[in-house]
Parts: C-alpha cells; structure tokens; sequence
C-alpha cells in the first residue's frame, strides 16, 4: 500500500480570489469559529467541532494519508486573497483501484460566505487541478436537498 508520499501532494492552489492552502493544525483555532453553526450540518451531519476537537482532526488529516495507506487526503482551506479570512474547506479523499487514481470531494464554506460563489471556485480549482495530475474519476456526496451543492456538483461534469 502507497504511503503518505506516494499520493498526489498539492501545493496551495490559487485562483482569482482564493487560496487553497495545505491543512496545518493551526488552522483549527481560525477555522472553528467559521464552523461553529449548526446550519451546514442539516447537509454533511454531525455537529460543529471545538477548536480542541478540530486541531485533533487536522492533525490525523495533514498527515496526507489514511494510517493504512490506502487512502490519500488532499485538504485545503479556502482563504480569500483580498483580504487573508479563512471561509472553509475543500478536500478530496483519493484511492487507487485497477483504473486509476480516484478521489472523493468534498466542500464546506461557512455559513456567512455561502452563496457569494466560493465553494464554486475553490471546489473548480481542486477539480482542474485533480485532472491535471492524472485523477481519473470524480465522485461528490451530497445531500439530495441541498440545491447549492448539487448544482456545483452538476457543474463538475
């Protein structure tokens, strides 16, 4: 099984108003706070996390692979260019079957920022830059109700 440095390593992304930065632990104590709203869990479940809670989780995460080594983690904070705020996340699990290199996405912008296109654009600049290292399948998980996601989703192609 593939390690840590055997999956895809992302560099940050840029794209015309955001960064997509490597996931650091430090991330937890800015992030939480954009987290801390119980309306994106009607979408992805579970309930916000403590600053505690997601340092422990980032930390399991920046590692870059499952402990096995069958997964890949590619995540990344969404930050605005113009202005350095935090506004979420976007990941993608990857997993190498016979055809090639897959990866699962996944998106979360915090409530204040929905709806102004940044989970679009970060969700399109991880996507491009999957594509352009060999990521032959993308798959998304989303809420059948939640109208937003699924039209990004629809978007992706």
């Amino acid at each position: 099984m593939p390690g840590a440095a055997e999956w895809l390593l992302a560099t940050s992304i840029m794209t015309a108003r955001l960064r997509l930065e490597l996931l650091r632990v430090e991330h937890a104590r800015e992030a939480a706070p954009v987290f801390d709203d119980v309306r994106p869990h009607e979408w992805i479940g579970g309930t916000p996390c403590t600053p505690a809670e997601l340092a422990a989780r980032y930390r399991r995460q920046a590692v870059g692979s499952s402990s096995d080594g069958t997964r890949g983690w590619l995540n990344r904070m969404l930050r605005r260019r113009s202005d350095g705020r935090l506004l979420g996340t976007v990941q993608a699990t990857l997993s190498r079957p016979p055809r090639g290199i897959t990866a699962e996405l996944a998106r979360v912008v915090g409530h204040d920022h929905q709806g102004d296109g940044y989970g679009r654009e970060g969700a399109r600049a991880m996507v491009e830059w999957l594509g352009a290292h060999g990521v032959v399948e993308l798959t998304a998980h989303v809420h059948p109700r939640n109208e937003a996601s699924n039209a990004i989703r629809g978007r992706w192609g």
